[in-house]
C-alpha cells in the first residue's frame, strides 16, 4: 500500500509521466527484451513494429493511475488485461522482470528528475498493480482448473480436421490429445495458442469460432502476408500436428440476464467470436441482426452457417452482407462500405446491445455510427485482435 507521501507524489508527478509514456513504453520493451530474452516470445513483434503493444500498456498503466482510488471500478477496468495474461499463462514470477524494466525505462526517459522518492513511488505504484493482477489471474487460473475440462497451464491437443472457409480464412478443429472432455467457454471468447516454430516458442490469441461442445475447440485464422504464425498454421501445420492451448478468456461477452435485442457487425476475419455469440443469442429467443462486411464472395466465410441459422430461426435472425466490392451474380445487401444509413435501417428497435469486430477504420466507423444512432457507451461492446488501446487511437 502507498504511503500518503507517495501517493502526493504520484499526483505531482502523474502529468509528467504521462506526457512521456509512450516514450518510455517503447523503451520499455527493448530494455526488457534484452534482459530478459526468455518472455519475448510472449509478444508478438508485428505490435512492437506498429506501436500497438507499447500503446496498450501506457493505456493501462494510466488507467491505473485514474482509478486506482475506486478499486470495484479498477478491477473492471483491468479484466481485459486479465484476460490476455490468462491465455499466455502469465505468472506471478514474471511480474518483477517487468518492474523492474520499466523502472529503467522511466529512469532512462526522465533521467535526473526521477528523484529516490519519485523511483519508490513509482515503484511502489506498480507493485500495488501487480499484486492486483496477480491476484485476480490467480483466482482465474484456480476457477478454470477445477472446472469440468479444465486445466492448469498449457494442455496438448491435436488438429482432427481443417477447413478452408474462404480465401484467407481456415478453421482448425482441435481436439485434446488424452481424450478427456474439454472445458467449456463464454461464447465470444477467444483461446491461447503456444507452438513452436524454427525451434522457437511462440504465443498468439485466436477466437474459439464454434459453440462449445465439450469435446473440441475451433479457431478460425486468417492468413497474414506477413503473419509468422498464421502463415504457420496455413501452410505448415495438418491434419494430425499437435499444439498447446491454454485457458479460454475473453469479456466480448452477452449479458448474462435480459432479453434484449442484439445487433452483431463484423469486418473480415472479425466475424470469428460473433458465430458463437450469434448461436447463443438465438438459443436465449433474442431477436438479432447479423451484419457482415466482405471483400467479396471469395473473402467471404461462414455464409453458408449463418444462412443455415437464418432458415432455423426465420423469425428471430436477420442477416445483411456487405461486400465492398462487387461480386457479379451474388446475392448481396449492400455494395461498398459499412455506413451510418445502413447501420440506422437495420438497428434493431428498443435498446439493442451492439458488438462490433473488425479491423480498427472498421470499428472506429461503426462505434461512431452507434453513438450517433443514440446507442450507450455501455451497450456498444468490441474487442480487438492484438493490444487493446481506445477506438479514437487511430
Amino acid at each position: 500500500m502507498l504511503t500518503r507521501a507517495q501517493e502526493d507524489i504520484i499526483d505531482a508527478t502523474a502529468p509528467v509521466v504521462a506526457e512521456h509514456l509512450t516514450t518510455i513504453t517503447q523503451r520499455f520493451y527493448p530494455l526488457m527484451f534484452e534482459r530478459y530474452p526468455e518472455v519475448e516470445p510472449l509478444f508478438n513483434q508485428a505490435h512492437q513494429a506498429n506501436g500497438g503493444q507499447p500503446r496498450a500498456l501506457a493505456g493501462a498503466v494510466l488507467a491505473y493511475v485514474q482509478l486506482r482510488k475506486e478499486p470495484a471500478r479498477a478491477r473492471r477496468t483491468l479484466e481485459t488485461v486479465v484476460n490476455k495474461h490468462v491465455s499466455l499463462n502469465i505468472q506471478p514470477d514474471q511480474y518483477p522482470i517487468v518492474g523492474e524494466c520499466l523502472m529503467a525505462a522511466i529512469g532512462d526517459v526522465l533521467s535526473e528528475a526521477v528523484t529516490e522518492e519519485i523511483a519508490d513511488a513509482w515503484g511502489a505504484l506498480y507493485q500495488e498493480l501487480a499484486d492486483l493482477l496477480i491476484d485476480l489471474e490467480s483466482q482465474r487460473y484456480r476457477e478454470f482448473a477445477e472446472s469440468t475440462g479444465g486445466w492448469r497451464g498449457t494442455r496438448s491437443f491435436r488438429i482432427a480436421d481443417t477447413r478452408q472457409e474462404s480465401a484467407v480464412i481456415r478453421s482448425f478443429i482441435l481436439e485434446p490429445e488424452d481424450g478427456r472432455p474439454v472445458a467449456a467457454f463464454q461464447p465470444g471468447q477467444f483461446i491461447g495458442v503456444r507452438l513452436m516454430i524454427d525451434g522457437k516458442p511462440v504465443y498468439r490469441h485466436y477466437s474459439l469460432s464454434a459453440y462449445p461442445n465439450g469435446r473440441s475447440y475451433r479457431i478460425s485464422i486468417k492468413r497474414e502476408a506477413d503473419g509468422v504464425v498464421s502463415r504457420h498454421f496455413h501452410e505448415a501445420l495438418s491434419v494430425g500436428d499437435r499444439i498447446e492451448l491454454l485457458p479460454p478468456a475473453g469479456d466480448l461477452t452477452l449479458p448474462e440476464e435480459g432479453h434484449d435485442p442484439v445487433m452483431l457487425l463484423s469486418g473480415g476475419v472479425g466475424q470469428t467470436p460473433m458465430l458463437s455469440l450469434l448461436r447463443q443469442a438465438l438459443e436465449q429467443g433474442r431477436q438479432v441482426v447479423y451484419l457482415h462486411a466482405a471483400l467479396d464472395g471469395d473473402h467471404h466465410a461462414f455464409g453458408d452457417d449463418v444462412n443455415a441459422l437464418a432458415r432455423d430461426y426465420p423469425d428471430h435472425l436477420r442477416v445483411i452482407t456487405v461486400y465492398e466490392q462487387t461480386d457479379d451474380g451474388a446475392a448481396v445487401d449492400h455494395v461498398g462500405r459499412v455506413h451510418h444509413d445502413l447501420i440506422a435501417r437495420h438497428l434493431p428497435a428498443g435498446t439493442p446491445h451492439c458488438y462490433f469486430v473488425g479491423p480498427q477504420g472498421f470499428m472506429v466507423a461503426v462505434d461512431g455510427y452507434l453513438q450517433a444512432l443514440g446507442v450507450p457507451e455501455e451497450r456498444r461492446h468490441f474487442e480487438h485482435f492484438g493490444p487493446s488501446r481506445a477506438l479514437e487511437a487511430a
